[in-house]
């Protein structure tokens, strides 16, 4: 069984996030280190580590992110000009909190996707 993160306190309300979407299946937070001026997490609210974790009886959570990201970026006022969603794998891709998330960022040109 996978460790409990901070998330799973942010999703049980344990510990205080600007908290903008919450359901049965997902959970959606302001970034405390915003990259962009809109930088909202979106997590599972199930435990799944990374992306190699997922299985098949996820795939309904999985395709919540996206809803939910869709949902978030219009009421951002973001989804017009467009945005980026980001999931990072492990130590390589940049994975800092081993509870899979959906990074949206947007509001402003966010350049290359990679840098050299």
């Amino acid at each position: 069984m996978a460790e409990e993160t901070i998330f799973s306190k942010i999703i049980r309300k344990e510990i205080p996030a600007d908290v903008v979407y919450q359901d049965d299946l997902v959970t959606a937070f302001r970034d405390i280190n915003p990259r962009a001026p809109s930088h909202v997490l979106i997590i599972p609210n199930k435990l799944i580590p990374t992306t190699n974790d997922v299985e098949a009886e996820d795939e309904l959570v999985m395709g919540r992110l996206f809803t939910v990201a869709k949902k978030i970026a219009i009421e951002e006022g973001i989804a017009q000009d467009g945005y980026r969603l980001i999931v990072n794998c492990n130590p390589h891709g940049g994975q800092e909190v081993y509870h899979i998330h959906m990074h949206l960022v947007g509001g402003r040109p966010l350049g290359p996707m990679l840098l050299s």
